[in-house]
């Protein structure tokens, strides 16, 4: 009879405790142990088969046992018992490796069975195995069950009797191109996002690092070495596109001729950049899209990063810190139907043909094979993609003495860098087919403009200004010439920013660039048009035309009413005019300087003249001005209540009142009138003197005509339809 088995694996094993499997048997049976599956020299088994027979019983992990064919197996004489009582207990070796099981019988006491494997051999802990004389390859079972292997390092060679030497003349190259990465032992791997790795490190210079950065070009899904960063004593040497070398934030002018930075020689030539350290025997070289480190002597004796491991977790040497936060999200983009996989993979055999055959024997062709079709079978064979791969394996054979006369002329192939000497934000594409090149935007950058069809960004309006934000490659991709466009002024271009390439053009108070300036309804609109050079001379243009409207919008407020007692000298309101601000005040004053405001301890007397101040703040004076169309008073805050007495009739002083006086009004963004104290007979004694203001474009003529016995006319012109209120109040 098989009774239940206890399990008491849960998570007291997280804290050293013993795991323990307590099972009594009768007969054969098979035990699950997944929930807990424990390791046997090694191996790791979910099941345990247990074998009854007439003198022993045997627990194995691979199945039944049988004595022809053995297997992972606890062997136990029986003692002539009917039952078998087992304890299984499981110890961690340590907190983050296998666990190492152990069998305990009442019978015979402790059964220890942990241990290592290697080549189908098992191994006791502390078993050291001696190293094979021919191979130098040796191998220990540490006292905790894990194998730790050993052999020479990448640039080490066995003498045949053990012992590793170093062969100062050896060298060993790894090599970055595009995606792919092809370690000092010639395996091979791809970068799928676009974060910072760790290309090479050496724990003989702990603070010397080489990352490589990872970003898009024409295709969201296929990702390409950027950029390479040399860390150097806490300095960062940047070897980008175009032969570009900036020292921290400053760049570097660099020529043939070595320039030694923090102990690093830098030199330029047409092929690339190389930066060396001759005290460790490294040497990184970097066009612009192809990085090949070479180590030789004591360099290679000890590699780290991608380049000593191309086959490590990528995520262990993905750099967070000098990554942007999203560079993990994967992109899919369907096939290019234009690519044909058999025409490129007979290019990239070309690595297995005279010239590039003579050096098959020192650096094997396939891993650059690979690279070169698993890359150009997805991505289109254009910005020099065609030649990389060849170039990169041409480069790999010099630095072994391999000269392979006449690979250029019959790959068709430049030796020279790719886009030397051009600077872009994004990246530097080919052009037409001669081979000019441009600035091409990357397609996770443009993705976000060609959703929503558009060269740059939102216009951008400000208090006394406008400006738009082209996208220099965004024009690239049209086939538009930044430097040809305009606004209405054709004096007035467009704004490069050399780092970014994005141009901007704007217009403000100080220049309008021929700003034109129309109402609609309730909205002053401020427009302009970015547009291609016009010459009279041309009759006829080889080019698309090219007309960009951008405008800002300026709406007047809708009636807002703020009551106060005379106690509060003025009213002020902000009013909110789409994207513009501007604020309108009304202040009284006693004097003709408009400096003596109207303060609650101010007693007014009937008939004294009270002056009015209409004021705003945060217009452009240059193309606005205000106009107070209208002024009365209430006895009531309601500007429609009745008795209403008028001020200011149609822009001018009422002509029934002599003492009413309009300054200024359609001249700037401020004006004035004035009036006698009066006060409404039979009323509570409260006064509410409420006024109604317009802003006209400036280029109009705002300004009301107010004739001598005729001053309620005013002259035709411009105004809107909407309107802003404003309400003062005092009591008597």
């Amino acid at each position: 009879m098989l009774r239940p088995l206890l399990c008491l694996c849960a998570l007291i094993a997280l804290t050293g405790a013993q795991w323990s499997y307590q099972q009594t048997f009768n007969e054969s049976s098979v035990v699950n142990i997944s929930s807990c599956p424990i390791t046997y020299y090694g191996q790791q088994y979910e099941k345990l088969y247990v074998n009854i027979t007439s003198g022993n019983v045997t627990v194995c992990f691979n199945g039944f046992f049988s004595p022809e064919t053995g297997g992972d197996c606890v062997v136990e004489h029986s003692l002539g018992a009917q039952q078998f009582y087992y304890n299984i207990i499981l110890q961690p070796s340590t907190a983050d490796v296998d666990y190492v099981l152990n069998l305990t019988s009442l019978s015979r006491g402790f059964l220890d069975i942990s241990g290592c494997r290697h080549s189908g051999q098992m191994y006791r802990p502390g078993t050291v195995i001696s190293s094979d004389p021919q191979t130098c390859f040796s191998f220990t079972c540490n006292e905790t069950a894990v194998l730790n292997t050993s052999s020479c390092g990448a640039l080490e060679r066995c003498q045949g009797n053990g012992i590793c030497t170093l062969d100062t003349m050896l060298a060993s190259t790894c090599t970055f191109t595009g995606p792919t990465i092809i370690d000092v032992h010639g395996q091979i791997n791809s970068i799928q996002d676009r974060c910072a790795y760790s290309l090479f490190s050496t724990p003989s210079l702990p603070d010397f690092l080489v990352l490589g950065n990872f970003r898009d070009r024409r295709r969201k899904d296929v990702s390409f070495l950027d950029s390479v960063t040399l860390r150097v004593d806490r300095h960062y040497i940047h070897l980008e596109q175009g032969g570009r070398v900036q020292l921290d934030d400053s760049t570097l002018t660099l020529s043939s001729s070595p320039q030694l930075v923090h102990g690093v020689q830098l030199s330029k030539d047409q092929t690339g950049v190389t930066a060396e350290l001759s005290n460790l025997n490294i040497s990184v070289f970097f066009d612009g899209y192809t990085a090949q480190i070479l180590l030789e002597g004591p360099a290679g004796s000890s590699v780290e990063g991608l380049c000593g491991n191309s086959s490590s977790s990528l995520s262990d040497l993905r750099l967070s810190e000098y990554s942007s936060t999203s560079c993990e999200m994967q992109y899919s983009e369907p096939a290019d139907t234009t690519i044909n996989c058999t025409s490129v993979t007979e290019r990239c055999n070309l690595l297995k043909e005279a010239p590039f055959s003579s050096c098959n024997t020192d650096i094997d062709p396939e891993p650059y094979i690979t690279a070169c079709t698993d890359t150009l079978c997805k991505y289109p064979a254009v910005d020099g993609l065609n030649c990389q791969f060849l170039k990169a394996y041409a480069r790999a054979c010099s630095q072994h003495n391999h000269t392979l006369d006449g690979w250029t002329s019959k790959t068709g192939c430049s030796s020279e860098a790719f886009c030397q000497d051009r600077t872009c934000s994004e990246f530097c594409g080919e052009k037409t087919v001669s081979g000019d090149t441009r600035c091409v935007c990357r397609a996770i950058f443009a993705s976000k403009y060609q959703a929503n069809n558009s060269l740059g960004d939102p216009t951008v309006c400000m208090q006394d200004s406008a400006s738009v934000t082209l996208v220099g490659c965004l024009l690239a991709d049209k086939g538009i010439n930044y430097s040809a466009l305009h606004l209405n002024d054709p004096t007035c271009r467009g704004q490069v920013d050399e780092l970014t390439h994005m141009v901007t053009f704007g217009f403000n108070s100080s220049n309008s660039c021929g700003t034109v300036v129309t109402t609609n309804n309730s909205q002053v609109i401020y427009k302009n048009t970015i547009m291609t050079q016009n010459s009279s001379s041309d009759i006829i243009n080889g080019h698309d035309q090219v007309y960009i409207d951008f405008s800002c919008v300026q709406t007047q407020a809708d009636i807002k009413t703020a009551t106060f007692r005379i106690r509060d000298s003025s009213v002020i309101q902000h009013i909110t005019s789409g994207v513009w601000d501007y604020t309108l005040t009304m202040c009284a004053t006693t004097d003709v300087g408009h400096t003596q405001a109207v303060q609650s301890s101010t007693e007014v007397q009937l008939i004294q003249k009270i002056r009015v101040e209409l004021k705003t703040d945060g217009l452009d004076g240059d193309v606005v001005v205000v106009v107070t169309d209208s002024c009365w008073a209430t006895d009531q805050p309601s500007t429609n209540s009745t008795p209403r007495y008028d001020l200011i009739i149609n822009g001018c002083a009422n002509p029934a009142d002599q003492t009413v006086q309009v300054e200024d009004n359609g001249l700037g963004t401020s004006n004035y009138f004035s009036f006698s104290m009066f006060q409404f007979t039979g009323s509570s004694g409260e006064v509410y003197l409420h006024c109604e203001l317009h802003l006209c474009p400036k280029q109009n003529n705002c300004v009301p005509t107010c004739p001598a016995g005729a001053r309620r006319r005013r002259s035709a012109r411009s105004k809107y339809e909407g309107e802003a209120f404003i309400s003062m109040a005092w009591t008597h």
